[in-house]
């Protein structure tokens, strides 16, 4: 185990580093939780856990996470953890939509992740003895279990196989973090905002039209996640209809060519 630590810690330090590039100078503004516990889900019936880190657990670690996790509901717009409070323990998505924000001085929010069923949040401030550098938002209502720290904790020193589920979760965030980087210092606006879409439909999948991305997103909340104002992804979007790469219904996208938004999406890569 004391090589998967020492792993640990490396990832986390080149993650802070990279999330400071990203985002620095940043503040947070006080939000209320609006939730109410849920019924209990036992793990091993999960769903969401099949693509989740706890996939590989035995049947009996599955009965001693089960009877240490409490499930709740939160409604859309509820935060479930904010940013510079000190984590109590790790958030599962069983089902739902969250957005991870930073908040700056200025007020305005920057999505630097989105997230769903089977994701966790909030491991990354357990394991490095940090608080939250984030804040997560509900975008619809969604179903969270909450594991407590010292029990996540104690299931790390002991599963190895969960260590490098974790180790690999780090590398692709850390992959994301950098490839962001270079797209927000090399990209247009309009590229950003088309991989952004891509990335939404990637994320939430497709409603049964299998055009229509299977998520409610405001413009000020795509425009947050292209690193963009709402008034350039508003207009920009109106460019992509007009060019009928996409239809804008309300506060929902359709994909009409997603083999020339992958094309605009990599041009300059």
């Amino acid at each position: 185990m004391e090589f998967f630590e020492k792993i640990l810690m490396l990832f986390m330090s080149l993650f802070g580093a990279i999330r400071a590039i990203l985002f620095n100078n940043f503040d947070y503004k006080c939000r209320i939780p609006i939730m109410k516990e849920q019924e209990h889900i036992n793990c091993a019936n999960c769903n969401a856990r099949c693509t989740s880190i706890f996939k590989n657990l035995t049947a009996e670690e599955l009965v001693s996470i089960s009877n240490a996790t409490t499930c709740m509901s939160y409604k859309k717009g509820a935060t479930i953890f904010q940013e510079g409070a000190y984590p109590r323990g790790l958030y599962c998505i069983q089902s739902g939509k969250i957005k991870i924000i930073q908040t700056g001085v200025d007020g305005k929010e920057q999505i630097v992740h989105l997230a769903h069923d089977g994701n966790v949040m909030g491991y990354r401030a357990i394991l490095g003895e940090d608080t939250y550098s984030c804040s997560a938002l509900a975008l619809e209502d969604s179903n969270v279990c909450f594991i407590p720290k010292d029990y996540f904790n104690h299931l790390v020193e002991r599963n190895g196989r969960l260590t490098l589920q974790i180790v690999h979760l780090l590398s692709d965030e850390l992959r994301e973090a950098e490839r962001r980087i270079t797209h927000t210092a090399q990209q247009p606006v309009k590229n950003r905002l088309v991989q952004s879409l891509l990335s939404l439909k990637q994320n939430y999948g497709m409603e049964s039209d299998n055009i229509t991305i299977n998520v409610t997103i405001k413009r000020e909340e795509l425009a947050n996640l292209a690193g963009t104002s709402r008034e350039t992804a508003t207009r920009v979007l109106y460019e992509l209809q007009e060019q009928k790469l996409i239809e804008l219904v309300g506060k929902k996208i359709k994909i009409k060519n997603e083999p020339l938004l992958i094309e605009l999406a990599h041009l300059g890569h």
